[in-house]
């Protein structure tokens, strides 16, 4: 089968196709390096051989020429595959494509099975000259093993034995081996042959003899006149498969539930034997949870129920060579139980130990013993791991891996969750395993050490090397393992220490060096790299060939190729040293390459698209030191077969006579062939159809001829089709339209695009409309490519309507231009087309300049200039740059410039924040573009100073005022300022608060409501840096701060800010509504375009910008917020804006004089410059803003929706911090001292209330016989006790009540008045009561129910009491 273009097959004999190209072409690699190496690789098909001629290993390009016949099949199944299933279409429908037509087979040249043998053995890894006759019975080669046994080769005892051993080398090679490490003489014994024109050993029994006698360790050497190599050391070994030995068994006898093992303890074969489990009449033994068998053969009960008495256990042995069963003498159960009857309704009860007495028990393991354990493996092979438990009942088994988890791509459970098998063991899998088994009554778990070991495998594998002489190269022979492997050198056999010395030659550890290279430093190097878990044995040969250039393709090949397709012509070569070649056309001196043209570095010559004007004669010559050689290859150019006239979708009546028309343009050189299917099946053209080149006649229509008719138009490179749907109709029937109930469904692709009036700077496109699919087509979108900016990636161009298939395109200087069409209709848009041919437009200065220009510092002394890149359709020529220019602004210096060829450009050592002047100007080489406009940007921003004569005043005793100037040197642009304070009262100090202003603001009030303490002022101004240097005052001291005296509950300092106050509350509101806790607030700041609003005070408030408190949000209603103070305007205008701002959300109003009905915009910006607009329907204030950020700076404005010209004027304000932490201490403060003292008081006064009340309620005994007051000595009497009442109302003794509740004084000389000194009752000094009572003594005054008392303090305590 021939190789085909895009859209051809092979033609006749003595015609090569040209192959489809591809980016996964064989052989693209020669790199220079001091070790040159050939390798030559083809891509076989019959007529096209593709050499790789290059510097890179055979075993890099093996995979590549796998890939690339993959990537070929694959090709041509895609275009078998074009001729799809029909399916009914509207009128004129047809399915069109690049479907390929594949040539009759032919006996390819002799070339060719050289070059598909060279490409099979450089698949294999090895690296080798052309198969051709002519070479190689010119070229000397080194021998190489092609073929040997394995390294432990087991034999069948009853075959004769076969140790293999092949080689190739020019001249042939010779054999002969070695038998545990002497000389194998094979003449001596006649047992032993070897095969003609093979080292192969051939051991014949037919005669007699043991195979046991020839087993030993057997190794080939295969030798010419320019190295010999060496095959593996081979162990033979013979299978053995012994007998079992005899033994008689006796019942074993265990108790029921008791675990069991039954070993097997075969006979060790060779290989080891397969073992399984069955009964002496050969019925296997079920196995599950409980019985299993284990991985070294014995048979394990976890706990042994009666059933398992009913048969008996007997192992066998499976031997693989000799395929025979040994079986060992049956093992027989007696169970011992509590419950001898076997009831079978049993086996399904829930507890079926419980049921027949069985005692349950914890797991214990059964293999392996103990509760650790280890195991070793070697990488690559697979671990297995075994826990089997016993246990009542029987106990699950879970896998874990300490400090990580099972790989689960390669591990894997068996034997019911007894074993643990992970494939091709890595390091990784090195680690501590565990085994949990548990049951209902406990678990146990037992841990296996895993370490993993590794024979030595192949880091880099030496191979063969072909040098030129005088040429350097190297060996490399690079394994590893574990233990790490000894690498030994050999060469031809022998070690390399005992072989005669070399100048040229230089070993250096795992690599040979090799130096200016002679004939005469040909030979076979031999790497053997071991450890104790086995060897690496790899031969590679030095070739040094002196050879000129010789074509391998036959000369004057003919390739046919349909325009547009892209196509590849080969050239292979060979020479030593490695020669160059170069293409031409039509015997001219330039050298093909670049543009449409692209040389792979095998040789192949790519021409990307096809046209008219690539048809001739191209010759490749391929040179090097020794000579040249030249090939010759006539390409020719076809057009394209297309069905210009399709056959269209029919209705028609059962007898009548259906035309289906086909014609065809294509190519008059090539061979035509028309031929018809009939649903995607090859037409049957009988008596009632005629088919003629451009139609296809039926005649007497019947339901059977019902079905999709497809034309197929080809030649030998390309083929064409069409498809139609015909319907038969009933004779009764009325014939209907059966598009109307057709699918619709999305466009095809349009097809065949042209570019024709090729100019400057424009070209006309035309293409084929592809099939509707039953919906109009309603646009056309042009889409181009370009290859030097962004290729592969596709852009629109323009957009035409879907009843033009021809368009005139603008294009833009200096691009090389690919279109394609996307037809659009109501279901949807078609698939691209396929792109068209390349046009690349004559180059032109640059017309534009880039955008975006900007200047930004993103350091204190530099200056970031960036701007967009322009594109690849405003480039407009080769190798576009930027002339970047910047000079200080004001300063008429010179203009500093730079060319850049990227995008931005870092301008260093800047003074801090100053302007420059900033132009950016494409050029490309050819020309500038036009003059840039100028751009100010600036350098970077550093810290501010200090604010300028920071001064602080104070009135009077409940305001601060704060002024300040701004910084000097801003070093920036200023984004507010930050003022600390603190209030301190001689050494104690207040919690420290914060405020922010905007950057205009230079005043601020605080009310202060501590008049004893002074604060102290840190100010400090912000830019996008940070803060910078701080000014620092602090208030003046209070008129009497000398002898302070206690002050009333005060409230904390709120401060109120000058360009807007903070709150709008009266103090006894704010004394009602906070309690001991400072409220910060922020203050507003006013924008720079309007005036600094003013402090209003009143006598009952004081109206503020904004507030917000710092732990608790107060609501809007005692928040004024920011309002800018307007007079109404005459004309339309918004003024009066105010602003009632928290953490999150900040309420809005405004005044207008517009008419009911009018909608307003509010936009606001954060300090991070981001805009955001909430339009207000007509008479929807106030307007909640939501979602801000707390400490945040934003500037606002209102306008009107319908003219936003109309607009308020600019105000900045600030949201409160989320949190704020600015309370003083309240310990300090002298309206809570008052209040405690006040609380004090009051507790102290109701405690003597309490007192009096009490005393009440009890009698003072008075003695007739004494006139003193009693002492605490004295002895009671028994009519004068002095005893309380314990009820609080029980009136003294002798004492009457009034009506009205007083108590009356009793006609006695013996009261405590006569003690006294008279005057009224009084407290000490530190308030204790003394208790005296000043009574009148006059009788009459004390009787009665309206005697006076005396107005002592003591009587208005018992007027309260």
């Amino acid at each position: 089968m021939r190789r085909l273009a895009a859209r051809g097959a092979a033609g006749d004999a003595g015609e090569v196709a040209a192959p489809a190209a591809d980016s996964t072409d064989c052989a693209r690699g020669r790199h220079p390096s001091p070790r040159r190496l050939i390798d030559l690789c083809a891509i076989w098909d019959p007529g096209v051989f593709l050499p790789a001629v290059g510097w890179k290993r055979a075993s890099g390009f093996a995979r590549r020429r796998l890939n690339e016949a993959e990537t070929l099949n694959s090709v041509r199944e895609a275009q078998l595959e074009l001729l799809e299933a029909a399916r009914p279409r509207g009128p004129g429908s047809r399915e069109r494509g690049p479907v390929l037509r594949m040539a009759r087979q032919q006996q390819p040249p002799p070339w060719v099975h050289a070059a598909f043998l060279l490409c099979l053995l450089s698949l294999s890894g090895a690296i080798e000259i052309p198969m051709d006759p002519s070479i190689q019975n010119e070229l000397s080669q080194p021998p190489t093993i092609t073929k040997q046994s394995v390294k432990d080769h087991i034999v069948d005892p009853r075959d004769n034995i076969l140790i293999e051993c092949e080689a190739k080398g020019n001249p042939a090679p010779s054999f002969h081996w070695t038998r545990n490490s002497r000389f194998f003489n094979i003449a001596k014994d006649p047992r032993v042959s070897m095969r003609r024109r093979s080292g192969t050993l051939v051991i014949d029994f037919r005669s007699g003899g043991r195979p046991e006698e020839y087993e030993g360790e057997y190794q080939c050497f295969a030798r010419n006149k320019f190295g010999t190599a060496l095959s593996n050391r081979i162990r033979l070994q013979v299978s053995k498969s012994p007998l079992w030995p005899k033994e008689n068994l006796d019942p074993v006898v265990v108790q029921e539930g008791a675990p069991l093992t039954l070993q097997c303890n075969p006979p060790p074969g060779l290989p080891s034997p397969v073992i399984f489990w069955m009964s002496s009449s050969m019925e296997p033994i079920t196995q599950d949870k409980r019985v299993s068998q284990g991985h070294n053969g014995d048979l394990y009960f976890s706990n042994v129920m009666l059933q398992d008495m009913q048969t008996d256990y007997s192992c066998n042995a499976r031997f693989h060579f000799t395929h025979t069963i040994q079986q060992k003498n049956a093992f027989t159960l007696k169970v011992l139980t509590n419950n001898p009857y076997n009831d079978s309704s049993l086996r399904n009860h829930p507890d079926i130990y419980s049921a027949r007495g069985v005692a349950e028990r914890t797991p214990s393991f059964m293999y392996p013993q103990g509760t650790a354990s280890s195991q070793m493996v070697l990488r690559g092979m697979d671990l297995v791991l075994e826990c089997i438990a016993s246990g009542v009942p029987t106990p699950d088994i879970a896998w874990y891996k300490k400090g990580g988890d099972l790989p689960s791509d390669k591990a894997k459970f068996e034997n019911f969750n007894k074993a643990l098998r992970i494939t091709n063991v890595s390091e990784e899998d090195s680690g501590e395993y565990f085994c949990l088994a548990s049951n209902k009554m406990g678990s146990i778990r037992h841990t296996i050490s895993v370490r993993v070991k590794a024979a030595p495998y192949w880091l880099d594998e030496p191979k063969n090397l072909i040098l030129a002489p005088g040429e350097d190269g190297r060996l490399v022979c690079r394994a590893n393992g574990n233990p790490k492997p000894t690498v030994q050198w050999m060469v031809n056999g022998e070690p390399l220490q005992s072989a005669p010395p070399n100048p040229n030659r230089e070993v250096a550890g795992d690599t040979i060096i090799f130096r200016d290279t002679q004939i005469s430093s040909r030979a076979v190097y031999q790497c053997n790299t071991s450890n104790e878990h086995g060897y690496l044995l790899a031969n590679a040969f030095v070739s040094v060939l002196d050879v000129p250039p010789r074509m391998l393709s036959p000369r004057n090949q003919l390739i046919r190729v349909i325009l547009y397709n892209r196509t590849r012509l080969d050239c292979p070569f060979f020479g030593s040293p490695i020669p160059t070649l170069r293409w031409f056309k039509n015997g001219q001196g330039s050298n093909l390459d670049g543009g449409n043209y692209h040389v792979y570095e095998n040789g192949s010559l790519e021409i990307k698209m096809i046209r008219k004007e690539d048809q001739g004669i191209y010759t490749c010559v391929a040179t090097n030191i020794l000579g040249k050689a030249e090939n010759q290859v006539r390409l020719e150019v076809k057009d394209p077969t297309r069905i210009y006239r399709m056959p269209e979708d029919q209705v028609a009546k059962r007898g009548t006579t259906v035309q289906l028309e086909c014609r065809v343009k294509h190519d008059p050189s090539l061979k035509l062939t028309v031929s018809w299917l009939k649903d995607d099946e090859p037409l049957y053209i009988g008596n009632r159809m005629k088919k003629e080149d451009d139609s296809l006649t039926i005649f007497g229509v019947a339901e059977r001829d019902q079905g999709s008719y497809t034309c197929v138009a080809s030649t030998e490179l390309d083929q064409d089709l069409a498809k139609a749907y015909l319907t038969v109709l009933a004779d009764q029937a009325t014939p209907t339209n059966r598009l109307a109930a057709l699918p619709k469904g999305r466009p095809d692709r349009p097809r065949d695009l042209e570019l024709t009036d090729l100019a400057e700077r424009s070209v006309r496109l035309t293409w084929i409309p592809g099939d509707d699919n039953n919906s109009p087509i309603t646009d056309y979108v042009v889409q181009f490519e370009e290859d030097q900016f962004q290729p592969g990636v596709w852009h629109d161009h323009s957009k035409f309507p879907g009843s033009v298939n021809s368009a005139v395109l603008q294009l833009s200087p200096y691009v090389n231009y690919q279109f394609r069409v996307i037809a659009i209709n109501e279901v949807g848009s078609s698939h691209p087309s396929l792109p068209s041919e390349r046009y690349r437009t004559s180059g032109a200065p640059p017309e534009s300049n880039p955008a975006d220009v900007k200047g930004e510092g993103t350091r204190k002394n530099n200056m970031e200039i960036t701007w967009t890149p322009m594109n690849a359709t405003s480039a407009f020529g080769p190798n576009l740059r930027y002339i970047v220019k910047w000079r200080r602004r004001e300063t008429r210096e010179t203009w500093n410039n730079v060319t850049v060829w990227g995008s931005r450009y870092v301008v260093g050592q800047t003074p801090v924040y100053v302007p420059y002047e900033i132009r950016v100007q494409a050029e490309n080489d050819f020309g500038k573009g036009p003059e840039p406009d100028t751009v100010i940007g600036y350098s970077g921003e550093d810290l501010p100073s200090a604010p300028r004569r920071f001064r602080v005043r104070q009135p009077n005793l409940e305001t601060i005022n704060l002024e300040w100037d701004h910084p000097e040197h801003p070093n920036g642009i200023l984004i507010g300022y930050t003022l600390k304070y603190v209030a301190f009262n001689g050494t104690k100090l207040g919690k420290q608060i914060v405020e922010n202003f905007s950057p205009n603001q230079t005043k601020f009030t605080m009310q202060r409501a501590d008049p004893v303490s002074r604060y102290r002022f840190t100010l400090s101004a912000r830019t996008q840096v940070g803060s910078g240097e701080a000014a620092t005052e602090e208030s003046p001291a209070p008129p009497n701060e000398a002898t302070p005296t206690a002050a009333p509950p005060t409230l904390p300092p709120t401060p109120v800010g000058a360009t807007g106050a903070v709150s709008s509350t009266d103090a006894t509101a704010t004394a009602a509504t906070t309690e001991a806790t400072t409220v910060p607030t922020i203050p507003g700041v006013a924008p720079t375009t309007i005036a600094t609003a003013t402090t209003t005070t009143t006598a009952a408030t004081t109206t503020t910008t904004a507030a917000a408190a710092a732990t608790t949000e107060r609501p809007p209603a005692t928040t004024s917020g920011t309002k800018m103070p307007e007079s109404a305007p005459d004309r339309q205008s918004i003024w009066n804006v105010t602003v009632l701002p928290n953490s999150k959300w900040a309420n809005i109003t405004w005044k207008h004089n517009f008419g009911p009905g009018t909608d307003f915009v509010v936009e606001y910006i954060d300090s991070n410059h981001t805009k955001k607009t909430v339009p207000v329907k007509a008479q929807a204030q106030p307007i909640q803003l939501t979602d801000l950020y707390p400490g945040m700076t934003y500037t606002l404005r209102v306008y009107s929706r319908d003219n936003e010209g109309i607009s308020s004027t600019v105000i900045t304000f600030m949201t409160s911090t989320a949190y704020t932490n600015n309370q003083a201490d309240i310990a300090t403060q002298g309206w809570f001292i008052g209040l405690m003292c006040a609380i004090a008081l009051l507790v102290l006064i109701l405690l003597i209330v309490c007192f009096i009340k009490r005393s009440r309620g009890g009698k003072y005994p008075v003695r007739e016989k004494k006139d003193v007051p009693l002492g605490p000595e004295d002895p009671k009497e028994e009519d004068g006790s002095f005893d309380y009442s314990d009820e609080d109302n029980k009136p003294l003794q002798g004492s009457q009540t009034s009506l009205d509740g007083t108590i009356k004084q009793q006609e006695s000389d013996d009261s405590l008045v006569d003690y006294g000194e008279g005057g009224e009752g009084q407290f000490n000094e530190d308030g204790s009561f003394i208790g005296q009572y000043t009574v009148k003594k006059d009788k009459e005054e004390t009787e009665g129910n309206e005697s006076s008392e005396a107005t002592s303090p003591v009587n208005a305590i018992y007027s309260l009491a």
